[in-house]
């Protein structure tokens, strides 16, 4: 075991420590960016505030500083690259009554030890965030520890973190076009400072209650010149923290979302005999759904559609093919997966057991939208699958030397991949795939043929997927523009390839050479992909 973790440690290099050093380069930036802030809500609250020592000044500054890096400590460690599910706190709390007394001591299931830790960063965050507002507004309001506007700014941090996890704003979301760091904060500066307004006014009014509260059973009494000094003081406290949280959220997203280049030194010893090593060690041996996966994924792609790195591309194309044949193999995995568990949620896997079809039958709409509404949490992956897989099969038509990509059945399994993922997608949007058998077909007079109407549950549960109210279904805007990526990637492959897949059409060796012999999933089957290829071969699929 050690051998073999000092092994996947050396294959890594430096990428253990990317996660670090960002975090480690947040923080700093964060302090310096909120110290500013600090000094210029004091130069303006100064006339309102009341005088403090230069002792307690000092303490207020430290303090604001711990709460700012409590504060963004906890949204760095909830912050996760796609959404994942936690458990409801009355499943917490039964799991735990679970573990006390009839697990004895033995440790519950892996997935559920999963979801509560989740849960629980997501509580532990919501307690940063209330502490952090109860120091920040005592600190920039200069009130006493326990007085009136601590307390709100307590539940105000309560209000910003709820909204923070209900709203899923933890999602980290990766920029289309990449920036050098200064430019990707200052453009985000703007949104944020207008967020944090629209947010602390919320804040604000939703805290009159407690103010109210605390003024009817502690009978705090203040003439009506102070009580206006008072909520002004704290109504720009507000606006300081939230803009500073907002602030940190945003740079946050820049550090982690910027792309690294899992690649060796240029001219080094390494570049020259395996400069792949270090992104195929990120795809294939870090886990599912972490931040370096992703940003080993955002590099490989732009290694695969741009000219800045060509030597790394042209090193996918090495004489024996394994690295193109492990590149290919990471980037149609997550397809592969989602067009199984589309399949699997609107029920057009083949499944012999009946009591499987029933309770499929009788799953009611909201667990059916929920269960297809999962498959797409990996959105941002597939997408990059699909434009990589694209990229590098037309990239090999002229940098290909030694026809690994077509040799190796990478291309066909390329293109059969994208078509059994956008056939899922279709079908998820209420598009008819099926195939015009002759069975399909009754005779009438004169020979004429009418279509058999077959009612099935599949069309049942299609329908179900796709009401009409499409807008309120949480994956309608990814299942579009799914659809749309892939779309785009067959065409390309498609249009590079034309005047060959013509050919192979003509002879009738379309699918031998651009369909993979064993299908990624059940459905759909062979002679569907077959169709679907040559509508795209005729430009016709919209």
């Amino acid at each position: 075991m050690i051998e073999v973790t000092r092994a996947m440690i050396g294959r890594l290099g430096n990428t253990t420590t990317i996660i670090k050093d960002r975090f480690l380069g947040f923080l700093i930036w964060q302090s310096c960016q909120s110290t500013l802030v600090y000094f210029l809500c004091k130069t303006l609250l100064a006339p309102l505030a009341p005088s403090t020592t230069f002792s307690a000044a000092v303490f207020a500054f430290l303090f604001f500083q711990l709460s700012l890096l409590l504060f963004s400590t906890s949204l760095f460690l909830v912050s996760s690259p796609q959404p994942v599910r936690g458990v409801s706190p009355i499943e917490l709390l039964l799991g735990i009554l679970k573990l006390i007394f009839v697990h004895g001591g033995q440790p519950l299931p892996s997935d559920f030890r999963r979801r509560a830790r989740i849960t629980l960063s997501f509580i532990l965050f919501l307690a940063s965030s209330g502490v952090s507002g109860f120091l920040s507004v005592v600190c920039l309001s200069g009130s006493q520890v326990f007085g009136a506007l601590g307390l709100r700014g307590l539940a105000v941090g309560l209000i910003y973190g709820s909204h923070h996890v209900l709203t899923r704003r933890w999602v980290l979301d990766f920029p289309i076009v990449q920036r050098p760091l200064f430019f990707s904060y200052k453009m985000g500066v703007r949104k944020a400072v207008v967020k944090a307004i629209k947010l602390s006014s919320a804040g604000y009014l939703l805290s009159l209650v407690l103010f109210f509260f605390i003024n009817d059973h502690k009978g705090r009494q203040l003439a009506f010149g102070g009580l206006v000094i008072e909520q002004i003081v704290f109504y720009f406290a507000c606006v300081v923290v939230f803009l500073c949280w907002e602030l940190n959220l945003h740079l946050l997203q820049v550090f982690l979302t910027k792309r690294y280049l899992f690649a060796p030194p240029k001219g080094s010893a390494a570049a020259e005999t395996n400069p792949s090593d270090h992104l195929l060690a990120a795809l294939e041996e870090t886990s599912e759904g972490s931040v370096v996966r992703y940003l080993a994924y955002l590099d490989l792609c732009m290694v695969s559609e741009s000219n800045v790195d060509t030597w790394r591309r042209a090193a996918f194309f090495e004489e024996t093919g394994e690295t193109y044949k492990k590149v290919i193999a990471v980037c149609l995995k997550p397809l592969e997966q989602l067009t199984l568990d589309l399949n699997e949620g609107l029920g057009l896997g083949t499944s012999p057991d009946k009591s499987f079809q029933l309770s499929h039958q009788l799953c009611s709409s909201t667990q059916l939208l929920s269960s297809l509404h999962e498959p797409f949490y990996d959105f941002q992956v597939c997408a990059w699958c699909a434009r990589i897989a694209a990229s590098l099969t037309v990239r090999s038509h002229k940098e290909d030397r030694f026809g690994v990509a077509q040799l190796s059945g990478s291309n066909a399994a390329t293109v059969s991949t994208l078509l059994a993922a956008f056939l899922a997608v279709e079908t998820l949007m209420g598009k008819k795939t099926n195939l015009q058998s002759p069975n399909q077909y009754l005779n009438g007079p004169a020979n004429i043929k009418w279509a058999a109407l077959s009612p099935t549950r599949r069309d049942t549960t299609i329908r179900t997927a796709a009401s009409s109210n499409k807008k309120d279904i949480p994956y309608y805007s990814k299942a579009y523009s799914m659809a749309d990526i892939l779309r785009t990637s067959i065409y390309q492959i498609v249009s590079n390839f034309h005047q060959q897949m013509l050919t192979s059409s003509k002879a009738g060796l379309l699918d031998k050479d651009w369909i993979a012999t064993s299908a990624p999933t059940p459905t759909p089957t062979h002679d569907l992909l077959l169709q679907k290829l040559k509508m795209f071969l005729e430009f016709q699929a919209n």
